[in-house]
């Protein structure tokens, strides 16, 4: 793992749920709903080549329909590799947003601070 994988593993091992996160402007985001450290070894997965991935989606939809992160897989596979937060909050319709690691400022006694605005963290699905 790099000196940045390892200080972002250190970052994240520090957050706790029910911390307060703030985003880089100071404004309230939320509360830590969930932490969840990276799996350097995390891939993405995709159907083989020559199979109809349609021909199973409902079993497809009923497999990931409770799987954390709830997002896009691309943008999944990422978040399960580096690490991330999931964050309960009012400014999202779905009622939370997800943090990768390394958008992790600080962690201190009075919570969670981000490098990034709230707009720009993606909401689950």
């Amino acid at each position: 793992m790099s000196q940045r994988g390892t200080q972002q593993q250190g970052t994240i091992s520090r957050v706790t749920t029910g911390m307060r996160v703030v985003d880089s402007t100071g404004a309230e985001v939320g509360t830590v709903d969930l932490v969840q450290r990276g799996d350097p070894t995390a891939v993405t997965v995709q159907a083989p080549d020559g199979v109809d991935p349609g021909s199973s989606l409902d079993e497809l939809i009923e497999s990931t329909a409770v799987e954390e992160p709830d997002v896009p897989a691309d943008l999944a596979a990422r978040l399960r590799h580096s690490g991330y937060l999931k964050v309960a909050t009012e400014r999202a319709r779905t009622g939370a947003v997800y943090v990768l690691a390394d958008r992790i400022a600080a962690v201190t006694d009075a919570g969670v601070r981000l490098d990034v605005p709230a707009a720009q963290l993606p909401e689950e699905e």
